[in-house]
């Protein structure tokens, strides 16, 4: 179907002249439909390039002096003349190397103390303390992020409405610390509202001997379940990335979690301080029980040690035959871990392990000797060394 229509000639002859922002804006962006559709995923990542960036004002491909442009008018007392110099060859290929270092897209670069748990994401990175209230000031607290993800909300005037989320921890190291929530259009106003949060809900947790727990202890927040072990000091933080984040800001230094069903963050969070509020001191159990609490621990030779007795012990008539006698399970609620069986390596059965294992035998336990005496008498000794002091092992010994 064709028509007719008539064109002003005024506004064909009109040229429309626009910066250069908004004409890279139109090369490198997506349209408000395109994002809608899930388009520019990874627009973000391509620059608009200064082609102003490495060129002179009068120098160009032909190189010309110009006088009054590109040199002065007046060089001492001559009067400067317009001329022509030499090609510049590898003018074409600066410009290029200069332009090129433009698109490609850098990363941000953290120091190995400043990252979180994957590179330069927020995730697992410190924020500092939270802001004051008053004259009241965070000291000696430090913040880390959690969670920091992009949620949209649809509405039905303005359809989809983007924000972020953000979950901050807060601590000071000594048994006080708190999580918090926060929601914004940006993402470092979400992680401030957070961390101020955090601070203003701060639960104290005490901890045994300073670095651990005081119990094994089954908690659960949804589908997650945890599994938490005390462990002796040394042993190190062996859980999830969001537990080990919390227990650093907390002051935990030894413990192990097992987490079983669902690995949402905030649900893991969430269990972890569960299982710590719900956590009893020794006399707590022993009031409790009306027993007295006994540990046994492998560097003391499992040597029995009363670490807390009840006000009034009940007598073994007293005690019913159905009754959880045992520690850990009763703190567990009776709750039992999952222990996957462990398979032995293959190549156990093949002859030649059966004949590695023979050879070995003769030096089998010599490192645990080692370390004994090393322990006990400071060195590696023999028992003729007594009666042959010059007889010793090892770089300490006597040259006569």
């Amino acid at each position: 179907m064709y028509t007719f229509k008539r064109i002003n000639p005024q506004l064909t002859d009109k040229k429309v002249v626009l910066p250069a922002e908004q004409i890279w804006k139109g090369v490198i962006s997506v349209s408000n439909a395109g994002k809608k559709r899930g388009r520019g995923k990874g627009s973000g990542r391509i620059t608009a390039k200064d082609l102003n960036k490495g060129q002179v004002i009068g120098m160009g491909k032909a190189n010309i002096v110009w006088p009054g442009l590109s040199a002065p008018v007046v060089r001492g007392r001559e009067l400067v003349q317009q001329q022509r110099l030499p090609e510049d060859k590898e003018r074409e290929a600066k410009l290029r190397r200069i332009r090129d270092e433009m698109v490609n897209f850098k990363r941000l670069k953290l120091s190995p103390l400043e990252r979180g748990w994957s590179g330069s994401k927020m995730p697992g990175r410190s924020l500092g303390p939270p802001d004051a209230i008053g004259e009241d000031e965070f000291i000696g607290f430090d913040t880390k992020c959690l969670e920091l993800k992009a949620v949209v909300n649809m509405k039905g005037n303005h359809g989809r409405k983007r924000r972020v989320s953000a979950m901050v921890v807060t601590g000071n190291g000594n048994g006080l610390a708190g999580f918090g929530f926060g929601k914004a259009i940006e993402g470092r106003a979400a992680l401030r509202q957070a961390k101020n949060r955090a601070g203003q809900k701060l639960m104290h947790f005490e901890l045994c001997n300073g670095n651990t727990v005081f119990h094994d202890f089954h908690c659960q927040f949804g589908a997650t379940k945890l599994f938490v072990e005390r462990k002796p000091e040394g042993y190190g933080l062996r859980c999830h990335r969001a537990i080990r984040t919390v227990c650093e800001v907390l002051g935990i230094k030894d413990l192990r979690a097992k987490c079983e069903g669902s690995t949402n963050v905030q649900h893991v969070v969430k269990a972890f301080f569960i299982g710590l509020l719900q956590q009893k001191h020794h006399q707590q159990v022993a009031e409790e029980k009306g027993l007295h609490v006994v540990e046994f621990r492998p560097e003391t030779m499992n040597f029995p040690k009363v670490v807390a007795s009840p006000s009034r012990c009940r007598t073994e008539e007293e005690i019913e035959h159905n009754e959880i006698l045992d520690f850990t399970q009763y703190c567990m609620g009776g709750k039992i871990q999952l222990q996957k069986k462990k398979f032995p390596p293959f190549y156990t059965k093949f002859r030649s392990w059966d004949i590695y294992m023979k050879k070995q035998e003769y030096l089998r336990n010599q490192d645990k000797v080692r370390i004994r005496m090393l322990a006990e008498t400071g060195e590696v000794r023999s028992f003729l060394t007594e009666k042959y002091p010059e007889c010793r092992m090892g770089p300490g010994r006597k040259e006569e």
